[in-house]
């Protein structure tokens, strides 16, 4: 598959297939004219790389998953760790924004937004 055809089968830009494969993420295999020619595999590939990113991951650690998981080195436990891990650091900063909220209220409440001095 071509990197055009892949990138419209999965509506996303060719820059960015370029640069999963740049950053080591996805690889192709090279036509005798020098064109990109991707495996059916990438598309699934490319799939679960979009929704881990959707759930937080870096690339690194996409990157370090997706090796693993070819390599047969991860198991279901191994990926389900990864996954508490994942919600763990996700429920850290969901408190830490309901946190900021908490000032941001207070300090709304202390100071008319109008930049008049709240009445007793």
């Amino acid at each position: 598959m071509r990197i055009g055809e892949l990138a419209d089968s999965l509506g996303i830009t060719t820059d960015t297939i370029r640069f999963y494969e740049k950053r080591g993420l996805i690889a192709a295999d090279r036509r005798a004219n020098g064109y990109r020619d991707f495996s059916p595999a990438t598309v699934q590939l490319l799939k679960m790389i979009r929704l881990a990113q959707q759930l937080g991951f870096t690339l690194r650690e996409i990157a370090d998953l997706t090796s693993a998981l070819q390599d047969a080195q991860m198991s279901a436990d191994d990926v389900g760790g990864l996954l508490q891990a994942k919600i763990t650091e996700l429920e850290a900063k969901a408190a830490n924004i309901l946190s900021l909220r908490d000032i941001l209220q207070t300090r709304l409440n202390d100071v008319c937004p109008l930049g008049l001095h709240p009445s007793a």
